[in-house]
């Protein structure tokens, strides 16, 4: 699933003090020559609310049970954000089908200036200030897997400095 990135740190959910949101509940139907078949899909977001974050798809006929395994799958998927203080290190795009995802660095104080899919993604991650705009589709599904995009993008200072071969004051000054 993380294989396209290069910097993902998978995290294994034993120890973390993990909180869930709810992101969406769909209502599916199933068309058969017996009649309609409902069922219902829930995509959440599970996080420590400091640098670790999963999303998980469930499905079910029922709510509760496509919500636990949804809990359960997003658990298998933890990764850790790099985080700067309370915000991202920098700007970055993130993409997914037709959901397009701009996040923004913001100074202490700013909030989390986000809707719906991305608020909870930002949120679980444990990011207090950041700008982000959604463009294109609002499907929440598309929307959260193109939030993750951006922030598995993210690199730390640290990282970039590591990577040029160079040390931490010159990747500011130069």
């Amino acid at each position: 699933m993380y294989q396209d990135y290069k910097n993902v740190e998978l995290v294994k959910p034993s120890g973390l003090d993990l909180k869930d949101r709810l992101v969406g509940v769909q209502r599916v139907t199933k068309v058969t020559k017996g009649g309609r078949a409902f069922g219902f899909s829930a995509i959440v977001v599970v996080g420590d609310e400091n640098g670790v974050v999963g999303h998980g798809l469930g499905k079910s006929k029922e709510v509760a049970s496509a919500i636990a395994k949804a809990m359960e799958d997003a658990k298998k998927n933890l990764v850790r954000i790099p985080l700067n203080k309370a915000t991202i290190p920098h700007e970055q795009k993130g993409k997914f089908g037709g959901a397009r995802v701009l996040l923004l660095p913001a100074a202490a104080g700013t909030g989390v200036i986000a809707g719906g899919a991305i608020r909870a993604v930002l949120e679980s991650v444990g990011i207090h200030d950041v700008l982000s705009k959604n463009q294109g589709s609002s499907n929440p599904h598309n929307v959260v897997k193109a939030t993750f995009d951006a922030l598995l993008q993210l690199r730390s200072a640290e990282t970039v400095a590591k990577q040029r071969g160079i040390s931490l004051d010159k990747v500011f000054k130069g």
